[in-house]
């Protein structure tokens, strides 16, 4: 399908619902004059819960991309996530993922019951493949939420409770089985699809690799149910190489572009957010070939340096990642003051006190119309590879999957650009020789999910490297402790609750928070991040 013609049917004027928490509710869906199941095309729905689910833009930059330690900056509107510290802007952000994924949960809802009454099986199931992903979302970074009574404002549901999250994903994952089985080659073409222009061969790969992330999320809280639902997407059939990767086109010309990358064109964010010093030691440490296509060193100057239309320099051998948790103010947290700062460039009025740091390539990240990641083959592989090291039945070894997962990870920054390609033979020879280590379960387990926390930041794909984080452990991080901060010292577990619900939805909210060790906090951990 045409990218400009797909994303323009997400600029279409459509009702939007609420989480079911909104008292207008009934009034919006009872509108006399509303386009109606019988005249509106529901795959219209499919691309917007679509881009929806994909486009996060400030919410993940703000909190995710720092929280794991894979940004880092100096501009206190990120003090959020850089230091765990409120800024202005917090409460918008914090709502903002809630807001955003029950939004395009609505657009999925509504598809599924349209779908429903005209009998289009293939919509059916791929809408809800995305209120799953959607509400896997919000579940992963809020906790309890509404989902069995979310969305019902059509019949009078406005304080809908909220469903544990164990309840949540023993749900999703039966949905996600009876979902998938149902896709037919030779029922319904899906019309407006924006990551597989219908192709319902690659919808069910992705309908298992969903099921198997989901699977994986659970290896704490509930082995068994985790292995049982792993091995169902391993037989079932997951991604089978880089093009089966699911990713979402924007087109900035339509109003549809990367909220991410325009994010980090702002001129604050430009010259001031960085690679942080973890993920560049770890791409150094590993002589990783993204190294030189992902990260470049501005040009000298502040008037060079913070000019986004200047490339900067990609030599490996000069990339420098900044550290967490620190600013410009000039006291005892300013980064000039650190003993390994690297100094500035330029002088007087041109100095860049952040010149040396590395910055996301600007020709590779930063174009307003860039793809955004879903979900990859990389990933899904290296799941697989822990799979595999738990000692579940899955085709395929450990290292073998995990060699697959580098090779895959090298190859898809070449989504983004043309000039981050790095080509197939030079991804399989350095995964060959960087092999997984297998001395030990817990040498494995590092292993992979180090690689999972760079390939997911690297693809700029913040929200899943700082979920899966949460889940596994690893990288072993060293939080920040910055004056102020509203966690103890301690990197954030989860976001804390929409700011209204308590208000709108207090006996709800007030029962789901109760459950929460910590209270309605963002050190509170949700139930499959119990210790």
């Amino acid at each position: 399908m045409n990218m400009k013609k797909g994303l323009l049917y997400i600029t279409l004027g459509l009702t939007l619902f609420s989480s079911g928490c909104t008292h207008d509710f009934d009034e919006i869906n009872s509108d006399p004059v509303a386009v109606d199941g019988t005249r509106y095309n529901a795959n219209l729905l499919l691309s917007k819960s679509q881009y929806q689910y994909a486009n996060k833009g400030y919410a993940q930059l703000l909190f995710q991309s720092m929280w794991p330690q894979l940004l880092a900056s100096t501009y206190n509107y990120y003090s959020n996530g850089d230091k765990y510290v409120a800024s202005s802007g917090i409460i918008g952000y914090q709502n903002q993922l809630w807001n955003d994924d029950y939004r395009g949960a609505s657009f999925a809802y509504e598809m599924i019951t349209l779908a429903k009454e005209k009998g289009l099986t293939n919509l059916e199931s791929a809408g809800t493949i995305m209120k799953i992903l959607l509400i896997q979302h919000i579940t992963d970074c809020y906790g309890d939420i509404p989902y069995s009574e979310a969305l019902q404002g059509k019949t009078n549901v406005f304080t809908p409770k909220y469903d544990t999250q164990e309840e949540i994903y023993t749900s999703m994952l039966a949905e996600l089985e009876t979902a998938i089985n149902a896709f037919d080659p030779a029922a319904d073409k899906l019309t407006s699809d924006l990551f597989y222009g219908g192709d319902i061969a690659k919808w069910k790969r992705f309908g298992y690799s969903v099921m198997l992330r989901a699977a994986m999320r659970l290896v704490k809280a509930k082995p068994e149910l985790a292995r049982q639902y792993a091995e169902k997407a391993a037989a079932g059939g997951t991604f089978a190489g880089i093009s089966d990767n699911a990713v979402c086109p924007t087109d900035n010309s339509t109003g549809n572009g990367n909220g991410t990358s325009s994010a980090l064109l702002v001129v604050e964010d430009f010259r001031e957010v960085k690679w942080s010093k973890p993920l560049i030691d770890y791409l150094k440490a590993n002589d990783d070939p993204r190294l030189g296509v992902a990260a470049e060193v501005p040009p000298a100057g502040l008037a060079d340096g913070t000019n986004s239309a200047l490339a900067g320099n990609k030599d490996p051998n000069v990339q420098i990642g900044m550290p967490n948790g620190y600013d410009l103010a000039g006291g005892a947290t300013d980064i000039t003051k650190r003993s390994d700062y690297p100094g500035g460039t330029g002088t007087g009025a041109n100095l860049y006190p952040l010149g040396k740091y590395s910055r996301p390539t600007t020709a590779v990240y930063l174009g307003r119309s860039a793809p955004e990641f879903v979900l990859t083959y990389a990933e899904t592989e290296l799941l697989l590879a822990e799979a595999a090291v738990r000692g579940w039945t899955v085709t395929g070894s450990a290292a073998t999957h995990y060699r697959n997962g580098v090779s895959a990870a090298l190859q898809s920054l070449a989504t983004f650009s043309s000039s981050a390609a790095i080509p197939a033979a030079t991804a399989d020879a350095y995964a060959a020789a960087h092999p997984l280590d297998v001395t030990s379960t817990n040498a494995s387990l590092k292993m992979i999910n180090e690689q999972y926390w760079a390939t997911n930041g690297l693809l700029f794909n913040f929200i899943e490297a700082w979920i899966n984080w949460r889940r596994s452990g690893y990288p072993v991080l060293t939080p920040v402790n910055y004056i102020g901060n509203f966690t103890g010292g301690t990197i954030p577990r989860r976001i804390a609750y929409q700011s209204t619900e308590g208000s709108t939805n207090p006996v709800n909210y007030s029962a789901a928070v109760g459950r929460l060790q910590g209270g309605d906090t963002y050190t509170a951990r949700v139930w499959w991040d119990g210790q």
